[in-house]
């Protein structure tokens, strides 16, 4: 049997922008000088809230009658595991007025610039590297479908682990899922002092969210063929 291989394909930086975007549940403000926490988004995500697009072409002669804003949203694990925040995102730009929460409807922002801190890089995304991306297709379902794995399926772990390679050693105190998105799910290893995310790639990318049982249900059976010790060797 071929050996399991747990590097994948992973979201882009635009897509992991667009899906922080879509599924956060909170965001910090600033503008005109003023910090206004957002903390619920009532399942629009940022973007009903906040309407990303190009400069004017004019911006540079009225860009004193525009207000300078930041948006600020953390990306937080849905499972307990060690260290939570998964990434940060702020976006730049500029509003017409000062932005408001007793805005009716979403605020025109003229984008400036989308940057994404993860695991210590920063990475600057366009927007119209956002407008070509299509919408992870998991983004807004993956707290759910991760706390659901955990709370009623836990017992699914321990097999899944059969796929890392290498073994994890003895060491290893946990294993949790912390992330999943179309190419695939990944878990956190947690040890004494450390930890590590390992890929557990899908077979195909998903396209649709009723794909994403039987790509899991995918991922049981390989780890389950790997049942024998001598499979599991590299």
């Amino acid at each position: 049997m071929r050996p399991f291989h747990t590097c994948a394909a992973s979201p882009t930086a635009a897509e992991r922008v667009r899906s922080i975007l879509a599924s956060a549940h909170s965001m910090t403000v600033v503008s005109d000088g003023r910090l206004t926490e957002v903390r619920c988004l009532d399942g629009a995500g940022a973007m009903g809230h906040v309407h990303l697009h190009a400069l004017f072409e004019d911006a540079g002669a009225q860009a004193a009658t525009r207000v300078p804003v930041k948006l600020e949203l953390t990306d937080i694990a849905p499972t307990p595991v060690r260290d939570r925040v998964r990434a940060r995102v702020t976006v730049t730009g500029l509003l017409a007025t000062p932005y408001s929460t007793e805005a009716t409807k979403s605020t025109c922002m003229e984008f400036g610039q989308a940057v994404l801190e993860d695991a210590g890089e920063r990475t600057y995304v366009t927007l119209h590297a956002l407008e070509a991306t299509d919408l992870d297709p998991i983004a807004t379902s993956e707290a759910g479908m991760l706390t659901h794995l955990l709370d009623d399926h836990a017992e699914v772990v321990p097999l899944l682990l059969r796929l890392v390679r290498p073994r994890p050693g003895n060491g290893m105190l946990r294993a949790l899922p912390v992330a999943m998105d179309r190419y695939g799910l990944t878990l956190r290893l947690e040890y004494p002092h450390t930890h590590h995310d390992v890929r557990l790639p899908f077979k195909t990318p998903v396209t649709d969210i009723d794909q994403v049982g039987p790509q899991i249900h995918a991922l049981l059976a390989t780890a389950r063929r790997f049942s024998h010790p001598s499979r599991l060797l590299a």
